[in-house]
């Protein structure tokens, strides 16, 4: 059988306002702004997609800013860290780059073999790392201002803490065609393909509190599969799994599918096409609002709800 799943399609986190958002994934860390849109279950909220230049699978970070939001705590059932990709050589420029814009970060540790981990937070706290690695031969988003050999490639891995790892190993082995391809210590990593952007790694934190939904939390984390043919193959594995998914949902740029984990992470399934192209140029991603055909006759009325946001990259060269 075909694979169905073939890695990470995009996280997706809450933030506490639109602006700093923008400041801080655009400005600090350099990834482009691939798409500006809404909600689709609360338009009255922005929905931000960040990523590499076409905003492909394995490199979208994506976020609801909602204005004001309260800080949610990290802990067992979440995903709690993102990761990101850079090369190797780049450690010193970042580190420094952290420290301009004065963000703490924790000392870099070794993990597995050949990749040295960063970990900091943004300004809502939440959890990130850089990941230091020779092994990623994607290129990095060329802004302008952070050189292109020291940009950020894409995710490497998503961290989830839980209770024990074995229930949610055996939802991705058995019916999310991931492998486990290494593990140290209670870190169990998984794979669907083999190669950074795609790994997922569990774990074992028993002793954490249980994670509270919130600003600086991860909503969800999605899967990428080819198309819709085969996101209906991986929806009728989850239902004989007896998880209770969604039905499949139109997103514009994916349809999706939605369920919880045996350990309470908000899983998705997400098509890789059609893209963040089809509604404005590649050139131009992310440069203007993009709405829905279904709220489109409410423009003027959302683009008065939603705060204006502003672009300023010189303060981040």
């Amino acid at each position: 059988m075909a694979q169905l799943i073939t890695g990470i399609h995009h996280v997706t986190a809450i933030a506490s306002g639109a602006q700093k958002n923008i400041e801080f994934y655009r400005g600090i860390l350099g990834l482009r702004l691939v798409k500006q849109t809404v909600n689709f279950d609360a338009p009255e909220v922005y929905h931000f997609y960040y990523g590499n230049e076409n905003g492909d699978p394995g490199s979208i970070l994506t976020f609801f800013p909602y204005e004001g939001l309260i800080r949610g705590r990290h802990g067992k059932g979440m995903l709690n860290t993102t990761a990101f990709s850079v090369p190797l050589a780049s450690l010193e420029f970042w580190l420094e780059r952290l420290k301009k814009y004065r963000i703490n970060y924790k000392p870099p540790q070794e993990r597995f073999e050949q990749e040295v981990a960063v970990y900091f937070e943004d300004a809502d706290g939440l959890g990130l790392e850089l990941i230091f690695t020779d092994n990623d031969s994607r290129a990095g988003y060329a802004n302008g201002y952070i050189p292109p050999n020291h940009a950020i490639k894409g995710f490497y891995n998503a961290e989830i803490w839980e209770e024990g790892y074995e229930r949610t190993a055996g939802l991705l082995t058995e019916q999310l065609d991931h492998v486990l391809i290494a593990e140290k210590g209670n870190r169990f990593r998984f794979a669907a393909t083999n190669s950074p952007g795609n790994y997922i790694d569990i774990v074992c934190s028993p002793d954490r509190m249980k994670g509270l939904s919130g600003s600086g939390t991860v909503h969800h984390l999605a899967f990428a599969t080819p198309d819709k043919e085969t996101q209906l193959a991986v929806r009728l594995k989850i239902v004989k799994r007896m998880l209770n998914p969604t039905p499949v949902l139109d997103r514009n740029y994916f349809t999706s599918i939605y369920f919880r984990e045996p350990g309470g992470v908000l899983f998705e399934v997400a098509t890789s096409g059609p893209g963040f192209a089809i509604d404005e140029e590649e050139d131009h991603l992310g440069e203007s609002l993009k709405l829905p055909e279904q709220f489109e006759p409410r423009r003027k009325e959302l683009e008065e709800q939603l705060l204006p946001i502003t672009f300023n990259d010189e303060q981040y060269k």
